[in-house]
């Protein structure tokens, strides 16, 4: 009797385990996806509208977190407290080239700055002052986000273009975005990066003027690429695909213009700003553009690596295609065909 009671034991504990592992594997992935800027970044209202996503809640959990540079995220990244990092043509190549992470890689295009037709990001100056050229710029102070930037590069390319060198021909300051307005209109700068929303304020577009844009620097940019590790991606595929096509679903409907005023109430309603603070620019032409694949420009990509490492930015020559997957995206769109 009691070896029967043992064997008996035995099998119970074998399905209670065998539950218990069924269990693990049907809960849903949680997947921490990290943004920067409210609304311009996606994932922060990504599944706002209900009814579009068809895999939410059921093989995954979506988690957006903020977090306000990219060199956060990728420390998130190595220490495991992150799935998706936002790095753009600048975070990623320096993930890579200075802390050696050559197994990242990026999965979406999300936003593309100077796509042709769509917006590339402005430099100011006062719309009444006495800066007309680029070459007025020179003995004058300049002001970034952040050094080594998106926005930063393509500031320096464009006076790269035309000779003029930071430190010996100009002064860089830093400051947040939202401070630009009046870093110009007070004279603490005689040019600032001015982008969206920040650049619709009513006093900004009465008091600047754009000299040249991101675009006129390097052309057309990847400003935001959600990037994972690849063993993440190799351990979760299955996931991500269901993940990947709920993401395609939602950056459709945003950006049908059939939808653009139920997208633009959604905006304001999560950022508790007056629709129209967004009506006549989110998620139109006069934003910035989001491929409706998900696909990432290679070869623009190469192009402003290149840019970088000719600016002293990065120490060696990285190629771009190394660390992009573009499969898994491109399985989830077959989906929606």
């Amino acid at each position: 009797m009691p070896k029967v009671t043992t064997h008996l034991s035995k099998s119970l504990l074998s399905v209670a385990a065998a539950i218990l592992l069924a269990k693990a594997h049907a809960e849903p992935l949680k997947i921490r996806v990290a943004y920067v800027v409210p609304v311009t970044n996606i994932a922060s209202i990504l599944f706002a509208k209900d009814g579009i996503a068809k895999h939410n809640g059921k093989s995954y959990t979506f988690d957006a977190i903020r977090y306000q540079a990219s060199t956060t995220q990728i420390i998130a990244l190595a220490n495991g407290e992150l799935d998706m990092a936002l790095l753009g043509f600048t975070s990623l190549p320096l993930a890579i080239d200075n802390a050696h992470m050559d197994d990242l890689r990026a999965i979406i295009s999300e936003l593309q700055d100077g796509a042709p037709g769509y917006y590339s990001n402005e430099f100011a100056v006062l719309a009444d002052g006495p800066i007309h050229r680029v070459e007025d710029l020179k003995g004058k102070i300049v002001a970034t986000n952040a050094q080594g930037s998106a926005v930063d590069i393509g500031m320096r390319a464009r006076l790269h273009e035309i000779g003029l060198e930071v430190k010996r021909d100009y002064t860089i300051i830093e400051a947040q975005f939202a401070a630009m307005r009046a870093m110009l209109s007070e004279h603490k700068a005689d040019l600032v990066p001015n982008v969206p929303p920040f650049s619709r304020h009513p006093d900004m577009v009465k008091s600047a003027r754009t000299l040249f844009t991101q675009a006129d620097g390097i052309g057309v940019s990847e400003l935001g690429l959600w990037v994972a590790r690849a063993d993440y991606i190799h351990k979760n595929r299955a996931v991500l695909v269901d993940f990947l096509e709920d993401y395609l679903r939602m950056v459709r409907f945003y950006t049908d213009p059939a939808n653009h005023d139920e997208a633009v109430a959604i905006a304001a309603g999560y950022m508790k700003l007056p629709t129209s603070t967004f009506q006549d620019w989110l998620f139109t032409e006069k934003d910035y553009y989001r491929d409706p694949a998900g696909r990432i420009d290679l070869v623009s990509l190469q192009r402003t690596y290149d840019v970088q490492q000719d600016l002293g930015f990065l120490k060696t020559k990285i190629d771009a295609s190394r660390n992009i997957d573009l499969s898994p995206i491109e399985e989830a769109g077959k989906r929606l065909h």
